[in-house]
């Protein structure tokens, strides 16, 4: 699949499948409810040691977890221009509307409850920005089908809930406690890899609260050594006594198979989630405002600090609370709210877990000495508006521009695409923060501005002597040179490591 992401070193992979054809195993689930009944387990698992099976458990757990599959329209750019920065302005001229063409994904998930409540993985039911969610179908063990809608879903913890559209009482399981899971304990994983239908795999817990690397609010997994593929995605984690105490997620791999190394979303985290979701309510979490730093070695050396202990800032964004609390690049966030930073407990974590609007302390460390900070958390911004936050422009790449930060007038008369300073680009582009002008994000060669040398990168700090700061004045000063007649527009342009200068650039006419 398209939207699997295979990653090598300290990031994951995702694990939609991939597999055109799901073969079901065909086990019958009866009428029965799955059991979580201790008083049921101790007849199925050993007090001590291994259990002697899985079959037992597995027969009772196994109705309620479920293959999902759906079907996707994905929009095909037949544009000539496709992978140049002015495809889209082509597309929205009429030079040639995108077709769609219809896609597919396989994942894993459960039931919650006997109305037919389904947990699963984010990623396995939400398409990318190209494609439209057309159809979810849940398939069972014995290879009934149902019609699934989703009723919510939440990218920054890659959680997800559906409804089977029927009247029928289905077999359930229940979320057990991740907190009191131990290193060492047997789990059991039920899922759909490669599509395959209901396999079952064994294991036993390899890490609790496993820190990734990849950051974010919930990089904080179970971690096990139980098989898991491609298509496992949004499946249980089972423990022993047929409660599901993880939602597998993401594989390490080199090669995207599995490797002995598998993550499992906590229970204890995805529990609160998953029933906001499931009533329909948007989920809240507090932000700070601030890019952070691990501490390593080197950075505990040089500062005289315990390894596992606080995150530095790196950067503390304009009108955040972290800004408004008095925080500052270089300080060592050591605690929030009374509980201790550290690779298990991350900033990200512990703030993500607090309301947006509420006041707490945060204590860091500033030049040797201990500094508490009372900060209100704002609303954690979207994961896409976070990224887009946090991305920084590099003038030399030819990757090809967002078209939805395109605008028509200045592409169309310029050939120009242009951004709003940010102080992250002007860090980018090593100019001050406080520099007024727009920067050129894409240049068509075929234009005026591309013969006469415009490249990605430059700053526009003037059109016809007047400071543009925003797109809207840019667009104004080309309005104003056409309403007096002028075929020109007079830029003052901005290179790295050369002095301003003026330049005309024509504009092109419709």
């Amino acid at each position: 699949m398209s939207n699997v992401r295979y990653v090598y070193g300290l990031t994951s992979a995702l694990l939609v499948g991939g597999a055109a054809v799901s073969l079901m195993t065909g086990i019958p689930a009866g009428a029965q409810v799955a059991q979580n009944d201790s008083s049921v387990m101790e007849n199925v698992v050993p007090v001590a040691g291994a259990p002697a099976s899985f079959a037992d458990l597995t027969q009772q757990l196994q109705p309620a977890v479920v293959n999902i599959a759906t079907r996707q329209s994905v929009e095909v750019n037949r544009n000539p221009f496709a992978g140049t920065p002015f495809a889209e302005l082509f597309n929205r001229r009429g030079g040639n509307q995108p077709q769609r063409r219809e896609a597919q994904s396989l994942g894993s998930g459960f039931i919650i409850s006997a109305d037919g409540f389904v947990v699963t993985n984010n990623h396995v039911v939400a398409p990318d920005n190209r494609a439209r969610l057309e159809e979810i179908t849940v398939t069972f063990p014995d290879g009934t089908e149902y019609e699934a809608e989703l009723v919510g879903a939440d990218a920054a913890s890659d959680l997800a809930v559906l409804k089977i559209k029927s009247e029928n009482a289905f077999p359930f399981v229940t979320f057990g406690n991740s907190a009191e899971s131990r290193v060492g304990e047997w789990v059991v994983a039920i899922g759909n890899p490669f599509g395959l239908g209901g396999t079952v795999t064994s294991g036993i817990i390899s890490a609790v609260y496993r820190n990734t690397g990849q950051g974010g609010a919930y990089d904080r997994f179970i971690q096990t050594d139980a098989s898991i593929n491609r298509g496992n995605s949004g499946g249980p984690l089972f423990d022993m006594r047929g409660n599901v105490i993880g939602i597998n997620n993401a594989i390490f791999s080199p090669s995207g198979g599995s490797v002995g190394i598998g993550f499992a979303i906590p229970s204890e985290i995805a529990e609160p989630i998953v029933n906001q979701l499931k009533q329909g309510q948007e989920i809240e979490r507090g932000y700070l405002g601030v890019s952070l730093q691990p501490m390593n070695d080197d950075l505990a050396d040089s500062l005289g600090l315990d390894r596992n202990r606080g995150e530095i800032v790196q950067l503390v964004t304009d009108d955040s609370p972290a800004e408004r609390a008095g925080m500052q690049a270089g300080d060592i966030i050591v605690e929030v709210n009374g509980r201790e930073v550290s690779s298990e407990q991350t900033v990200s974590f512990l703030v993500a877990n607090i309301d947006p609007g509420v006041t707490v302390p945060v204590k860091v460390l500033r030049e040797g000495s201990e500094v508490e900070l009372d900060t209100t958390l704002a609303r954690r911004p979207s994961e896409d508006e976070l990224a887009e936050q946090q991305q920084d422009f590099d003038p030399d790449s030819e990757e090809p521009m967002n078209p939805d930060q395109m605008d028509d007038q200045i592409a169309e008369k310029l050939g120009l695409q242009v951004l709003e300073m940010t102080p992250q680009i002007a860090r980018s582009l090593g100019v001050d923060a406080d520099t007024v002008g727009l920067v050129v994000g894409a240049v068509d060669p075929n234009s005026d501005a591309g013969r006469k040398g415009l490249r990605r990168g430059d700053v526009i700090l003037s059109a016809n002597y007047n400071a543009v700061g925003t797109i809207e004045a840019l667009r104004e000063q080309i309005t104003a040179a056409e309403a007096d007649g002028r075929d020109a527009v007079l830029l003052r342009i901005q290179r790295r490591g050369q002095p301003p200068r003026f330049l005309p650039i024509r504009l092109r006419s419709n």
